[in-house]
């Protein structure tokens, strides 16, 4: 038996005792350390999409690990054979999902069985707890793909200073964009954003961003605007202060349908994007670029906790207190 963290329903979540997970051939089972639809799996399911651990089993078939590494996980998951797998687009499969929010265990519990094709062993100077930091750092790297023109000397606007936004700071640094201009209006995440990196931080309250943006690129506007914010004043904002023929990309989800004209980027011959989730590629890429020190992430965790106070100092603390909270770490060994 193990313990984990069990979604029953809104507000019900229950830390339990369950089955350990059997492996099955092709698999890795990985005991957690730091955590952070296909499946057809109905509630409880075990949460937890963000983690790293060590591997403490290989399944038939599998080579190239070894009991004892330590590991990030991919937590996609996909059906293999719709439309967009056989695209090699697993991260958008038709029918997928994630490891801890679909179904099929998660990184909120001792251990999880998972795909050996989306284990990643971490390098000897990086920690487990930079290691659970992978998921969402690939987040970000996935949404730069959309844009492949950016450079050293691209202008470059990110709507949103929370956890991805910050995250996408991280990333751009290390492509090397030296003009980073985040628009947020909490005090707190407007910090975060000056401490991670940005080189200009807007209220959009109290500044017009568009203003802003067009006296630090010479009145050209942002080369690229990256909307990590998800609501209806950002969409229209990306697409106001993009350059002619610039790229916005769209990182965030959204929760419901919202107004959108497409002659914000009609009369610019502008290109509207959209990204989702990452790719192994993009799993990869983090952790080389973290081992070289060209990513530095530690201030994204802004607390720790063990899994018996998951509730009370973990979720409802993001709920309550997410101005202040970028990711919070939650230990399962801690006593």
């Amino acid at each position: 038996m193990m313990r984990a963290a069990r979604y029953y329903g809104k507000e019900d979540i229950r830390v339990e005792q369950i089955p350990q997970p059997s492996i099955l051939p092709g698999q890795i089972k990985v005991s957690l350390s730091r955590q952070k639809r296909i499946t057809k799996e109905s509630i409880p399911v075990t949460l937890g999409h963000e983690f790293s651990g060590v591997i403490s089993e290989v399944g038939p078939g599998v080579k190239g690990f070894e009991v004892g590494q330590p590991c990030a996980v991919q937590p996609t998951v996909f059906c293999g054979h719709c439309a967009a797998c056989n695209s090699h687009a697993e991260h958008v499969c038709h029918t997928g999902g994630f490891v801890g929010l679909s179904g099929g265990g998660g990184g909120l519990s001792e251990a999880v069985c998972v795909r050996a094709t989306h284990v990643f062993p971490l390098p000897q100077n990086l920690s487990l707890e930079i290691g659970a930091l992978v998921e969402p750092l690939s987040v970000a790297w996935h949404a730069m793909s959309a844009a492949p023109e950016i450079s050293s000397n691209s202008k470059v606007v990110i709507e949103g200073g929370g956890p991805i936004g910050l995250a996408m700071i991280l990333c751009l640094r290390a492509k090397g964009v030296s003009e980073i201009i985040v628009s947020e209006v909490a005090t707190s995440r407007q910090n975060f954003a000056k401490q991670f990196g940005a080189t200009r931080v807007v209220n959009p309250i109290k500044e017009d961003l568009n203003d802003v943006v067009l006296g630090l690129t010479d009145g050209m506007g942002a080369d690229v605007v990256f909307d990590c914010a998800g609501v209806p004043a950002s969409i229209k904002s990306a697409c106001n202060v993009v350059k002619t023929k610039g790229t916005v990309v769209n990182v965030a989800i959204w929760e419901k349908e919202i107004p959108f004209n497409p002659n914000w980027v009609t009369w610019k011959e502008s290109a509207y994007k959209s990204v989702l989730g990452y790719t192994p590629e993009d799993f990869q890429a983090v952790i080389d670029n973290l081992a070289s020190g060209a990513i530095e992430p530690s201030l994204m965790i802004t607390k720790k906790i063990k899994l018996e106070n998951i509730v009370e100092d973990g979720i409802k603390a993001l709920i309550h207190d997410k101005d202040h909270q970028v990711k919070v770490l939650v230990d399962m060994h801690a006593e």
